[in-house]
């Protein structure tokens, strides 16, 4: 079984690689590669930082385990 499932949701560091802010934003899970530690998704928060207009809702982004912060089953959705 993956770490991380498809319909979960991670909180994970995002890192505006201009002004070296970051800031914790949702991603929905669609897949998790335990190999190479890394989680594939869907941003599902809108970026308050600018990220270089790279990242918007609905962005698709993969994540590294290290910039994962906080994890909830998709049974949890409404508990965050």
């Amino acid at each position: 079984m993956p770490a991380y499932e498809a319909g979960d949701y991670i909180k994970a560091e995002f890192r505006d690689e201009r002004t070296s802010e970051s800031e914790w934003m949702w991603v929905r899970v669609d897949s998790c590669d335990d190999a190479t530690r890394l989680v594939f998704g869907r941003l599902d928060s809108v970026p308050v930082l600018g990220h270089g207009k790279k990242l918007k809702l609905g962005s698709e982004v993969a994540i590294s385990f290290e910039n994962i912060r906080e994890h909830r089953k998709s049974s949890e959705i409404g508990k965050r």
